[in-house]
């Protein structure tokens, strides 16, 4: 099946999905029915080779239905950011070796995952209070794990938790220091407990509140020391994001189209009777539809990048290093324009029609506030800074954002 094949044959879903998306915004309701539909549709197993059932998608192609899942609601692709991360890395480690077999037949069944790594007072990422502890004295038996996790992103709907952890330097490992661990946790075992109580302006519906782990079992399978994780994990998060906000354009140019196609009163200082025909509204929409056209176009060429770096599982590790260093600041790059353009677009949509469109019930607004916060994940001037630095003095960029401290790597060779 073709990638355009593969899209008319979400088309209809999608179609489903964006009809019910400004009702859920405004009773302010969890698309839970979506996403399940979304698991239904094997959208979880988009990177999963097709030898085990999945769709063995590329980079670029899985960007482009990411944007148009964006499209139909803006919250369901973020939602499943944390899950293709985690995909992402069951697919690194297969290919270095590591019979994934497993954790694809999860995905292919529909089960997805859900991030769980930021936590609140912490001065350092380095500096985590969720821990895990042996279960026994023998390897085998397995962690249990303690703690809590905010902005945990799509956990809500999800059957695993992909969480950031600290084994603690406290003798059971000899005179190690404190190490750092991703734990794949089982959100439906006892112990597991997931609030919705994120309170952005925003993307009110991904489901990024707090899950708070208490002495939940972890089989010793799923426990991956933090430094073997796949390499491009934070230029993921960011394409994610990059596409999230690609598709918000898209929805917010479709939105206007239809608005100005049915709106009939004009002002008297316009320039023709009806909306449809004012040249200078006519010049907005075709402002904002370039917008979207370069926010698109720049996202896919991000993926481009991941895809080369993606594939370089068993390469030399300077070459990987070097891909990846590329794919990072590309997405650097792009978020900085990205962000203006689909900010801007989804302001300016307000120009081509009169005060009504500000009415709560129309949800244009929606638009706005949900790129607003989409790109407040990652500040963009933060992100200005580093490739102008790269650029300028050669420094390298950090391979882990969030708040609080981050060590860089050395410069990848050239």
């Amino acid at each position: 099946m073709t990638l355009d094949d593969l899209r008319e044959h979400y088309r209809p879903l999608l179609e489903r999905i964006r009809a019910g998306t400004l009702q859920r915004e405004l009773d302010g309701e969890l698309p839970f029915e979506p996403v399940r539909w979304l698991k239904e549709a094997g959208f979880g197993a988009l990177r999963v080779p097709e030898q085990y059932g999945g769709r063995g998608l590329t980079w670029p192609e899985l960007t482009r239905l990411w944007i148009d899942v964006a499209a139909a609601d803006a919250n369901l692709a973020q939602a499943f950011r944390g899950h293709f991360a985690l995909a992402e890395d069951r697919l690194w480690q297969h290919a270095v070796g590591r019979d994934q077999q497993a954790w694809f037949d999860r995905f292919v069944a529909g089960e997805i995952a859900g991030n769980a790594w930021s936590e609140v007072g912490s001065t350092a990422i380095e500096t985590q209070r969720t821990v895990l502890t042996r279960a026994g004295e023998r390897a085998e038996s397995g962690w249990r794990i303690n703690g809590t996790k905010y902005y945990t992103t799509g956990s809500i709907y999800a059957e695993w938790a992909d969480v950031y952890a600290c084994v603690r330097a406290d003798g059971q490992f000899g005179d190690q220091p404190d190490r750092f661990a991703i734990a794949i946790v089982d959100t439906r075992a006892e112990g597991v407990t997931v609030v919705d109580d994120w309170d952005g302006f925003g993307q009110k519906g991904t489901g990024s509140g707090t899950t708070t782990f208490s002495d939940v079992p972890v089989p010793a399978a799923h426990v991956l020391p933090f430094d073997e994780r796949f390499p491009h994990q934070t230029a993921l998060y960011q394409l994610n994001l990059l596409a999230t906000l690609a598709g918000i354009g898209r929805a917010a140019l479709d939105d206007t189209v239809d608005a100005v196609r049915r709106r009939e009163r004009n002002y008297s200082h316009a320039n023709a009777s009806r909306v449809r025909d004012d040249p200078q509204v006519l010049a907005r929409i075709g402002e904002i539809a370039a917008a979207v056209y370069a926010a698109e176009a720049t996202t896919l060429r991000v993926a481009e990048a991941m895809e080369a770096v993606a594939g370089s599982a068993g390469a030399e590790a300077s070459v990987t290093a070097r891909l990846n260093e590329a794919v990072e600041v590309e997405s650097s790059i792009a978020q900085v324009v990205v962000t203006d353009l689909v900010l801007r677009a989804t302001s300016d949509l307000f120009d081509t029609l009169g005060a009504s469109a500000t009415s709560r019930a129309a949800g244009l607004d929606r638009h706005w506030r949900n790129a607003r916060t989409v790109s407040s994940h990652n500040p963009r001037i933060l992100k200005a800074r580093v490739v102008g630095d790269y650029l300028t003095n050669g420094t390298p960029p950090p391979y882990a954002w969030a708040i609080g401290t981050t060590a860089r790597r050395e410069p990848a060779a050239h």
